[in-house]
């Protein structure tokens, strides 16, 4: 089965309607042998916020070493993206196998005329892949109730109850004691139930359940006299300057913590004490430690799409998927402490909502774009049109697709003004595209490369077969919606091109897009997407960019001094460590590493990069106060040589040490993991290398399954991308490194360095680490005989379009860059 047969069939059981209980889910689990029972569930009830204390109690629990499963919805770009494990989204292959298992159970109880809904499918979906992946704990976000919710199906170790409004009353009932009673369902049987919840919800919930643990404000302790003081009181102190993060104090029996918050807002603070809570409850469970430390990390870490998530700052972005009063109100609190002049809203809802509460909730905008997601429930822009005018909004808009609805309202905006993008996570999931579509150049060579790019992007054969040949020449694949996919296909044949499309029969993914042609053909095609619908403005700019059909200059001036940008610069290891996997303790020595450092600028390096603590197999971490003595006097002596300086290190006190010190350059080899190296990065505004990475120091045991590793290490990078944009860092300061040997078997590690120009989709620079690295035994080379393989692939990397090689044998991996030069020719569209 193909990953669009599988979706397919997924999305189409949307057509069956909701029914409440457990039954079903539970003989579809029966039918699969059970996975999940090994499995440790936290549920997370509530009207607001269980998505964000979802996310943030799985990233607690990841800092105490447990591995970590996530089910959460909707999805803002893939179904995969529910469904989560230590971070990373399931694989497509899993999908398949699931559907594949699960189909003729699923075709029988329709036939019966008991069908499985398509939030209960999914629902078991995550179960599996949580059994499937042997997971210690999963936390699984609630839908739309508790005790008849397709979630618990599980007895919870932890559970909690957010907060309660009234919301879909046609099913969970119409009062907010009602709802309370059916949320509180998901208490566990052997542990107290965790609310943020007031009034008359919290006197239902204490009312239902004999254990619970209150979250509340600390400055509010007294409003409620009956509920007595808070057990968890919270504190948030607002949040300011250039970090665009929160902060929050945690005060519990015995417990203190004060955090920074990567989720803005008083009522993200509630919602981590909360979650700190439920994580506290399990570590106990598991016997594991979860000290201040980790919590702060934890807190830090949870980013979480599309909630007030700050997307470009001149003028300031937000996208919020608030999609009811409550939570409208909730946006408009945390936006009173943005400074700006004018607001744009760009506003879209499913017809179910309360728009006119939405409408009254939200801060008085001064012009309104209604727009209409790619989805039956969503509400016509013209209804909502009607709505914000009859709230007094002068300037509003009727328009049509998200995508162009986000266009016109950044066109209207000025420098200092605002565009939010709110009132649903479809809209928000469509809005989000502008920042994370990637169109990515493919090197197909023949008929067999056209095969494997249609097989990736999707594509079903009977579409692939006739399209081969038209594929050896220019080719790029990007996601879009599939009324834009189209629109696409049609205008790409018509001025002789082709375009296939994946094989998605439903609007609930983006879908795959691969279009071929010569460039005179793409060119065409940019000029008739100038007027079509459907909001391709987008991706008409980044075909101009990426074709080199714009020819307007769009870099800053100091991206231009850099030595990556006229050809692939190379990056000279210098490992200043005892116990580096090719030369450690070699230049241990501080005269050594200066001798060495001089040498390789003699021989043509164009950075040096200096390393403190070694990420091999089994390395154990150094304090930073010790990789500081190491690096420091060593960054020192070879600012002065002509070159560039690099700091390979994780830790921030290190980076701006060594920045203090002459370094040019940040080399972080968990992709700014650290908040704080993020902000110290903007601040100095240096280059950074960011690379993508599953443990550092390496875990040879933890062996990622990857369906394309090119496409899902893209996808990775492009949110590390974007994090690094919202903390400040412009993005031609951020170089990629797609992270060979890290977390990635050795054939994926050449297919990295195959494949490198893809990275380009990224609009940064691109590093490739390969020198010496264990990827080279795939090809009979042992530890010690690695030097000419490097050479040769250096010689690929610097062909394919990498912009800077790091490289511990400077000389001879020189010399591969200048053959590489001097053969690849000056029309390589992809560079």
């Amino acid at each position: 089965m193909e990953y669009h047969e599988a979706v397919n069939f997924l999305f189409d059981l949307r057509r069956f309607r909701m029914k409440p209980g457990t039954e079903a889910v539970r003989g579809l689990l029966n039918h699969l042998d059970d996975p999940h029972e090994d499995v440790a569930f936290v549920q997370v009830a509530g009207s607001n916020g269980k998505g964000s204390t979802s996310r943030m109690v799985a990233s607690l629990l990841r800092e105490s070493d447990l591995s970590v499963g996530l089910y959460t919805s909707p999805h803002l770009d893939s179904l995969r993206e529910r469904v989560t494990v230590d971070g990373r989204q399931i694989p497509k292959r899993a999908v398949c196998e699931f559907v594949e298992q699960a189909k003729p159970y699923l075709v029988d109880r329709a036939a019966a005329g008991e069908p499985l809904t398509f939030f209960e499918t999914v629902t078991a979906l995550a179960l599996w892949q949580f059994g499937r992946a042997d997971t210690d704990v999963a936390v699984l976000e609630v839908g739309m109730g508790g005790e008849l919710d397709a979630t618990s199906v599980v007895d919870p170790v932890a559970a909690a109850v957010t907060n309660v409004t009234l919301e879909h009353t046609d099913v969970l009932g119409d009062t907010v004691e009602e709802i309370a009673a059916t949320k509180a369902a998901v208490a566990p049987s052997d542990g107290p139930l965790v609310t943020a919840a007031t009034g008359a919800a919290l006197a239902t919930i204490h009312d239902r359940v004999e254990d619970v643990v209150r979250v509340g404000d600390a400055d509010a302790a007294g409003a409620e006299e009956s509920a007595g003081t808070p057990d968890v009181r919270v504190t948030y102190h607002g949040h300011g300057g250039p970090t665009l993060e929160g902060r929050v104090t945690l005060e519990g029996d015995g417990w203190h913590v004060e955090s920074p918050l990567a989720l803005l807002g008083a009522h993200q603070a509630q919602n981590a004490g909360v979650a700190v809570v439920l994580a506290r409850q399990v570590a106990a469970r598991f016997g594991v430690e979860l000290t201040e430390s980790m919590v702060v990390r934890g807190l830090r870490g949870a980013h979480w799409p599309g909630r007030f998530e700050v997307l470009s700052r001149d003028p300031l972005v937000v996208l919020d998927g608030a999609h009811n009063p409550g939570a409208c109100e909730q946006v408009a609190a945390v936006l009173e402490a943005f400074d700006y002049d004018h607001l744009h809203l760009v506003f879209a809802a499913m017809h179910d909502k309360d728009h006119e509460g939405m409408a009254e909730a939200l801060p008085s905008p001064d012009s309104v774009v209604t727009c209409r997601p790619n989805i039956d429930r969503a509400e016509t822009s013209e209804i909502l049109a009607r709505v914000f005018e009859a709230h007094g909004v002068d300037d509003v808009t009727a328009g049509d697709t998200v995508a162009s609805a986000v266009e016109s309202a950044r066109r209207r905006a000025d420098p200092d003004d605002c565009v939010l993008v709110t009132g649903s996570l479809f809209c928000v999931g469509e809005a989000r595209t502008t920042w994370t579509r990637r169109v990515v150049p493919k090197r197909v060579r023949d008929l067999d490369e056209a095969a494997s790019t249609f097989a990736h992007a999707s594509v079903p054969d009977e579409r692939a077969h006739d399209a081969r040949a038209d594929a050896v020449h220019r080719v790029i694949e990007t996601r879009v919606d599939r009324r834009q996919a189209a629109v696409l296909q049609r205008e790409m044949v018509r001025v002789g091109g082709n375009c296939v499309v994946s094989g998605h029969e439903n609007d609930g993914e983006l879908v795959s897009v691969v279009v071929m042609g010569t460039l005179a053909q793409f060119s065409a095609l940019v000029d008739a997407l100038a007027s079509v619908p459907y909001g391709l403005d987008d991706v008409r700019a980044r075909l101009r960019r990426r074709l080199g059909l714009d020819t307007s200059s769009t870099a800053s001036e100091s991206a231009t001094t850099y030595p990556w940008s006229d050809g692939t610069a190379v990056m000279g290891i210098l490992n200043v460590t005892p116990d580096s996997f090719h030369d450690g303790g070699a230049y241990y020595d501080l005269d050594d590493a200066v001798e060495r450092a001089t040498a390789m600028v003699e021989a043509g390096a164009d950075i040096v990069d200096v390393g403190g603590e070694s990420t091999r197999p089994g390395a154990e971490p150094v304090p930073a106060a010790e990789e500081i003595d190491r690096i420091v006097p060593v960054v020192e002596a070879v600012a002065s040589l002509d070159t560039l300086v690099s700091v390979d290190t994780r830790k921030a006190a290190v980076a701006e040490a060594a920045l203090d010190a002459g370094a040019d350059i940040i080399n972080d080899v968990t992709g700014l993991d650290d908040p704080e190296m993020r902000f110290l990065v903007a601040e100095r505004d240096v280059p950074v290398v960011v690379m993508h990475s599953i443990d550092a120091p390496v875990d040879p045991d933890n062996v990622v399954e990857y369906d394309d590793v090119v496409s899902d290490v893209i996808a990775e990078l492009t949110e590390t991308v974007l994090r690094a944009e919202a903390a400040g860092i412009p993005r031609e300061n951020v170089i990629v490194d797609p992270g060979i040997g890290f977390g990635k078997r050795a054939a994926e590690s050449f297919e990295l360095i195959d494949r490198v120009d893809e990275f380009h989709a990224l609009g940064c620079p691109v590093l490739v680490g390969h020198s010496h690295k264990s990827m080279f035994g795939l090809v009979g080379r042992d530890a010690d005989e690695r030097g000419p393989a490097t050479v040769a692939a250096t010689a690929l990397a610097a062909d394919r379009g990498a912009d800077i090689v790091r490289v511990h044998d400077v000389p001879e991996n020189v010399a591969a860059v200048g053959v590489a030069r001097a053969t690849r020719g000056t029309d390589d569209w992809s560079a």
